[in-house]
């Protein structure tokens, strides 16, 4: 049975064929968490209505195993799936070419083959692409210039930080598939240093429990030490090395064997990053982790944890001193999101360490320096918006200025990043509630509220308020305050009349549009006199302005 985000996704997809303008969606959903469900129904929407659907994934592994995948569900029906890998014979993937060419074949999986000049379509209509992270733009730009029209669905469980903004900007659309399969468990990470102890002692506990390990070795020139090492530690082992300079029908051989249960310890490369899904694979050792990528960590902790067993990985890596703040981020971050359905805030923290990229230019990833990414990422709202002829108000952001200084003291929230954040979200809250929620977690937390982050909490209360009025700016100064109106502030004139007309003087609207108001001094402060002023101004129909 589909779960509702499944449900979703594929409602989504099948409105993206139905529509005018050609197709531009990315699913984004953990390892196992159903992606590749949403691509068959497209699939075979398209070629029923007799187009051709070509599936471009990174590994021959992964596209053994979607050949299979797709063949087997479409076997009923009259549709013929192909594949284009090494794993085929030069003559078989020229045969395939050919039916491309006719139009015989409808389905095709393939590799970078797929990007051969020699390859051409007679009736494209649909291109997947899966773990789009593994081709640069270079490869994904060839393929969709075949046909420009083509509808375009991209798979992936950690998308690139260029890909992820373009969909949280609007300009791709997206889709979320974060409901878990049943009975899945989060993988336990554990980041450590290089201790033969610790790897016999995580291999024999999977062993004992009839599993099978994989070692991760990224460097070709000595994999075959690291399996004479694992072998000395845990002599009972039966190891193999798997890696993407073996002969194709050799590494096949590998991987069927080890698939098999004839070795229970698979040494390899990062080959088996994407594709592989073996349920009695449970415990991942992935060594000088801190060399590889967000994403590829995120794919290779995703080869275990596929069946109701607890699932173990474990990021070897030098000190923590001796890393660069990146890699030390890296890690950090994969020990720190565990649970089930991460994929999508993992790749929001690389989208951060790595930048955003370029939209329209070849760069994945890289900094929008020029102006700071909020500021770039509203540009861009605005601009998307435009194009689709949606109209946007522009946001008021009014200058407060009071006599008493706001701040957090360094006493109360001691840590400096910490404290930036908590400045940060005060700066954006959007009402009184959420100004509220956050001085409850600083006393949660923190303790009882200082008396110059009462005043910061009650300036940011004051300034949430002025923003939802539009207006420009407010003064205040020894029980005396003046606000500075606009054309568009939503102020209803007949409330300031009324105000004026009841404070016997103590209150004056200018013709500069602004407000002055004298507070009596006794009592109160004169932001607590500010913000019971801008709660009577709000109290009137929020859609009338002033003009």
């Amino acid at each position: 049975e589909e779960t509702d985000d499944q449900e979703r996704a594929i409602s989504e997809v099948m409105a993206d064929l139905d529509a005018d303008r050609p197709m531009d969606r990315l699913v984004c959903g953990d390892v196992g968490f159903g992606k590749t469900e949403v691509a068959l129904r497209a699939a075979f929407r398209v070629v029923m209505s007799g187009r051709q659907v070509a599936v471009l994934v990174p590994t021959t592994v992964l596209a053994q195993q979607h050949y299979q995948t797709f063949k087997e569900r479409f076997a009923p029906y009259p549709v013929r799936v192909e594949m284009l890998s090494r794993f085929k014979s030069k003559a078989d993937n020229q045969q395939t070419a050919l039916g491309l060419k006719t139009g015989v074949v409808d389905v095709v999986v393939g590799t970078h083959r797929l990007l051969s000049k020699d390859i051409h379509f007679r009736r494209f209509g649909l291109l997947v692409i899966d773990e789009e992270h593994r081709f640069g733009v270079v490869h994904k730009e060839r393929i969709r210039s075949l046909r420009s029209a083509v509808d375009t669905l991209v798979l992936t469980a950690t998308p690139i930080p260029r890909t992820l903004h373009m969909a949280i900007g609007g300009i791709r659309d997206l889709s979320l598939i974060t409901s878990a399969p049943a009975d899945r468990r989060p993988i336990r990470t554990v980041i450590c240093h290089d201790n033969g102890d610790l790897m016999r002692e995580a291999i024999e506990r999977e062993l004992a429990r009839e599993g099978k390990v994989f070692f991760v070795h990224n460097r070709v020139r000595d994999i075959e030490k690291i399996a004479a090492r694992i072998h000395k530690l845990v002599p009972q082992a039966r190891i193999v090395v798997g890696h993407g300079q073996m002969k194709e029908e050799t590494l096949e051989r590998v991987m069927l064997d080890f698939v098999a249960g004839h070795y229970n310890v698979l040494v390899c490369t990062t080959i088996i990053e994407s594709g592989l899904d073996i349920a009695s694979a449970n415990t991942i050792l992935i060594n000088r982790a801190d060399t590889l990528g967000l994403a590829q960590l995120y794919q290779l902790r995703g080869r275990v944890g596929r069946s109701h067993h607890q699932a173990h990985a474990y990021l070897i890596v030098p000190p923590l001193s001796a890393l660069s703040d990146d890699a030390r981020r890296r890690v950090e971050t994969m020990a720190r999101y565990t649970d089930l359905g991460s994929g999508f805030s993992i790749s929001t923290i690389d989208m951060e360490i790595r930048g955003a990229g370029d939209l329209l230019g070849a760069q994945q990833s890289g900094s929008v320096s020029a102006v700071g990414l909020e500021m770039y990422c509203e540009l861009l709202a605005d601009a998307v918006a435009e194009l689709r002829g949606e109209s946007r108000t522009d946001n008021i952001e009014p200058e407060l200025t009071f006599d008493q200084p706001g701040f957090i003291p360094e006493i109360y929230i001691p840590d400096v990043g910490q404290r930036l954040q908590t400045y940060k979200r005060l700066s954006a809250a959007h009402d009184e509630q959420e100004v509220e929620g956050i001085a409850a977690e600083l006393i949660d937390r923190y303790g009882k509220l200082p008396e110059e982050t009462e005043q910061l909490l009650k300036v940011m209360t004051a300034k949430t308020l002025c923003r939802q009025l539009r207006i420009l700016g407010l003064e205040s100064a020894a029980q005396r305050m003046k606000i500075h109106l606009g054309y568009n502030s939503r102020v209803d004139p007949d409330t300031v009349m009324e105000i004026v007309r009841q404070a016997n003087g103590r209150v004056l609207l200018t013709e500069e549009l602004q407000i002055k108001a004298r507070f009596a001094s006794a009592g109160t402060s004169g932001i607590d006199n500010v913000i019971r002023f801008l709660h009577r101004l709000g109290a009137y129909d929020n859609n009338r302005s002033i003009s």
